[in-house]
Order: structure tokens, then C-alpha cells, then sequence
């Protein structure tokens, strides 16, 4: 039998040490870092920026985290003084390499509301309003691709979690499918273009699935139904497909596949079709490019990332499922202490949790700030934004084809140009790169094309300006 305590003897107290202080707020830091973030809401243009060197860095930095702290302003002042310098703005109107960014004021200040507050936004149990204000900017996104009413689904950290997520589903569901029907387990394969994303390279590898590519020069770029129709005839054996790919808006060069063909396909064998718009989807806004998405209300499943043409800040992608509870099936995660969010019957696939649709279950509300800039500025706003670019586009695909020394590639789909300046190899367009980043009128970079060394201009800002494109061409004399 256990002792008691003699009643007589006191109970040892811990003595209190300031384990909280951390967590008590500093007047002045609280103010002096929302000035520094007034200051960069209220700028006229977001820096540029530019490249560092990491020795000069490694020595700023040296010994700044020990066991005692510093004062706030040391730090911050090391932050805007020699940091954050050295951090290309993706939200610059100068940013023109690889895919740019834009978050709206509205969507950056929400940003900090949800990172103040900490909400997450893992389950209905936990985060109800957070859910429901996430799910109506899904419905939005999902009603533009003219999804049916049963679609829903989740914000992920980028395109490449969405896709992994998505493509996870279209395997299992395969799986699930030769399983019932007394079908063994096989080695599964997707159809993708050779103009895919290297992330569902990266996921099919994960996935231990393999790649049927499909080549699309003869398109010049635009994988299409009859390209699938043709990659078929020459396979023996096509029943270890799963899935397709079709991508609405590649990174490197904007191209619009031709979902419509591609998805008459998938019907007819049964495979998942999976659409990659991470970056091109938000183009649907424009009614002079919209009919290029034909066939995208098809999809069984959509990634779109509203950092990119969407204008919200890092990192966000929205991930949509025609039938959501599909994913949930794939992706729910069973523990004891995770009861207590299943418990409660789900009314329908607008219900399920977030965290049972992709491959995480911490999350954070990283739709919200969407949410508020949607319903802040209007979709006509956003029509507006996303026909800039395009027109941007086009301005420049102009201006090119006017200069003696280049050539436009191929017509601009979206935002994205390629062009080659003849004469040109990687050491001139690298030249041409450092130029303009050192006077601070753009920073551009090379890509390539068909193994050729090719100059690339992605436009996303709506700041951006004609006159900013015309310096950039005129820096290719």
C-alpha cells in the first residue's frame, strides 16, 4: 500500500522563473515592427533588391542567437539593413524570372491577422470559422473552373504538395478499383507531357508510379488528345495507367493543354485526370483566353496557387477534388487522439476537414488571406489584374519581334514570353541578367527551350509598366 503524505508536512511549491516572458508583448517592438511593415505596405513600388554574398552574411549573423537575448532593435535593424536587401521581392513590378507574386494589400495585412492570432486550420472541431471562410474562396475558385456543386477541397503550400496530394488519391483509387475487382496489385503509370512540371516528376517518384511522356514537339509544347490517342497506340498494354496530366499554364513557357481532348480520354479509360494550373489557372478570368480551358470543369482533381496569379502571399495553393471524399478516403489519419475531430457525422464534402484532404494534417490557415482579399476587392478587380499581364504579355511579344535581333519563340498563351536574341549563349543572357538587376530595372533570367539557351519574361504584377518592359529590351542591344 502507497504511504500517504504526513497532512503536517508542507507540499514543496516550484518557485516561479519567468518561463512566460517570451510571451508577453513589448510595446515598442509591437510598434516599431508594424512600422517597419507600414513602411513596406505603403512604399510606392516593392524594392527589387538583390543577390548577397554569403561570407559577408555568414559574418553578420555570427554568434546573433546565444543563450541570452538581444534587444529587438540590434536584431531587426541586422534584418532590413543586411537581410532582407538580399531577398529578391517576388512582388516586385520588376520581377520578371521565373513565376512572380503579388499579393494585395488587403491579402498581405489578412496575412498578418491570421499569424497573429496563430489559426490554424486543421478540422471543423477546432477551426469552424476559419474552415467555412476558406471553403467559400474554394467554391469561388472551383464555380470559375465550373466544377460541379460536389467539389471541395483544401490549401496546401504550394503546387507541388497539391499535386503530390492529388496524384496520391488517383493511384488509391486505382488501386482500390483492381482490388475489387480481383485484380492484383501492379506497378501503376501516369500520362504526362515532357512539358510538365518537374514536381510531378518528383511525385511520381514518391509515389513509386512511372511516367508514360508523351512528347509534344510536334505541338509545339501543347499536349493534346490526339498526341495521348497516338503514345496509346504504340503501348501493348495500357491497363497499368491510372491517370493523366493536363496542364493549364506550364512555368516555363504558359501553354494551355488541350484539356478538353485529354479529359475525353481519361473518360473513356477510366483514368483520373488530374489538371496543373498552379501557376496559368487564374487565366480563366479573362474572357478572351477562357476558352482555352475548355474541358477543365472535368478534372478530378485542380491545383491552383493563389501566390502566384491570384495575388496572395507565400505559401498557398488550392487544391480541388470533384469528389472530395475520395481524398478523404485516402488521406484521413486514424490516431486516438485525433477521435474527437472524426466524431462529430459530416454533412456532406463541404464538411470534411481540411486535414483529411492532403498528405498533412497541421495546417495553417493559409486561405484566409484569399478569402479576405476576395471578398475585399471584387472579382472584377482580379479580371482586371489577370488582363494585364496578358496584354503586358502581348506588348512585349510585339516589342521583340520589332528588334532586329530577336525572336519571339512562340505566341504567348498567358504572361510568359520566350525569345531568343541571335548571337546570343548562356554567358550574354547571364550578362544581360546582371545588368539590369545591378541598376535595379528588372531582374530577368534565362531558361531553356528545346535544349537552346532562350530569353524568358514572366509578367504577374499589374504595377507592372510598358515602360519597364521597353527597358528591358532595349538592354538586348
Amino acid at each position: 500500500m502507497a504511504q500517504m503524505p504526513d497532512p503536517a508536512t508542507p507540499i514543496m511549491s516550484v518557485e516561479p522563473i519567468d518561463a512566460a516572458r517570451m510571451h508577453v508583448a513589448d510595446p515598442d517592438m509591437v510598434r516599431d515592427i508594424l512600422g517597419y511593415v507600414a513602411e513596406r505596405l505603403l512604399a510606392s513600388e516593392e524594392p527589387l533588391d538583390g543577390l548577397a554574398d554569403r561570407n559577408r552574411l555568414a559574418g553578420v549573423i555570427e554568434g546573433l542567437i546565444g543563450e541570452d537575448g538581444r534587444d529587438f532593435r540590434e536584431v531587426l535593424d541586422i534584418y532590413a539593413e543586411d537581410l532582407a536587401p538580399t531577398v529578391l521581392s517576388a512582388d516586385s513590378p520588376r520581377m520578371f524570372a521565373f513565376i512572380p507574386s503579388a499579393p494585395t494589400k488587403a491579402a498581405l495585412l489578412f496575412d498578418m491577422v491570421v499569424s497573429a492570432a496563430s489559426l490554424q486550420g486543421i478540422s471543423w472541431f477546432e477551426a469552424a470559422g476559419a474552415v467555412i471562410a476558406e471553403n467559400q474562396a474554394l467554391r469561388t475558385l472551383a464555380d470559375i473552373a465550373e466544377m460541379p456543386s460536389s467539389a471541395g477541397g483544401v490549401f496546401v503550400s504550394g503546387g507541388s504538395a497539391g499535386n503530390l496530394s492529388a496524384l496520391v488519391v488517383a493511384r488509391d483509387v486505382r488501386r482500390h478499383q483492381r482490388l475489387a475487382a480481383g485484380l492484383p496489385e501492379i506497378p501503376l503509370r501516369v500520362v504526362v507531357s515532357d512539358q510538365a512540371h518537374s514536381s510531378i516528376s518528383n511525385t511520381l517518384n514518391i509515389t513509386m508510379m512511372r511516367a508514360l511522356v508523351v512528347d509534344t514537339t510536334t505541338t509545339d509544347g501543347r499536349l493534346t488528345g490526339a498526341l495521348v490517342a497516338e503514345a496509346l497506340a504504340r503501348e501493348a498494354d495500357a491497363s497499368d495507367i491510372c491517370a493523366v496530366v493536363a496542364t493549364a499554364g506550364t512555368t516555363n513557357a504558359g501553354i494551355i493543354d488541350d484539356i478538353a481532348g485529354i479529359g475525353s480520354i481519361a473518360r473513356e479509360r477510366g483514368w483520373w485526370l488530374h489538371v496543373d494550373g498552379a501557376y496559368g489557372g487564374a487565366g480563366m478570368l479573362a474572357p478572351d483566353v477562357r476558352h482555352r480551358y475548355a474541358g477543365i470543369e472535368q478534372a478530378d482533381s485542380l491545383v491552383m496557387d493563389p501566390h502566384k496569379w491570384w495575388f496572395a502571399p507565400f505559401d498557398s495553393a488550392a487544391l480541388l477534388y470533384r469528389d472530395p471524399r475520395q481524398a478523404a478516403a485516402v488521406h484521413t489519419q486514424d490516431a486516438s487522439y485525433l477521435d474527437v475531430i472524426h466524431d462529430e457525422p459530416a454533412g456532406g464534402p463541404a464538411d470534411i476537414n481540411p486535414s483529411d484532404l492532403a498528405h498533412h494534417l497541421t495546417r495553417r490557415a493559409r486561405g484566409l488571406p484569399l478569402w479576405f482579399s476576395l471578398a475585399v476587392n471584387g472579382l472584377a478587380a482580379y479580371r482586371d489584374a489577370v488582363a494585364h499581364s496578358l496584354e503586358l504579355a502581348r506588348y512585349a511579344a510585339d516589342r521583340l519581334r520589332d528588334h532586329p535581333d530577336c525572336e519571339v519563340i512562340r505566341e504567348p498563351d498567358l504572361s510568359i514570353v520566350l525569345f531568343r536574341r541571335r548571337g546570343w549563349g548562356l554567358a550574354e543572357y547571364e550578362e544581360w541578367s546582371r545588368g539590369l538587376l545591378e541598376s535595379q530595372r528588372a531582374f530577368v533570367t534565362s531558361s531553356k527551350w528545346r535544349d537552346e539557351v532562350v530569353g524568358r519574361l514572366a509578367f504577374l504584377h499589374p504595377a507592372t509598366t510598358t515602360e519597364m518592359v521597353d527597358e528591358v529590351i532595349a538592354a538586348l542591344d
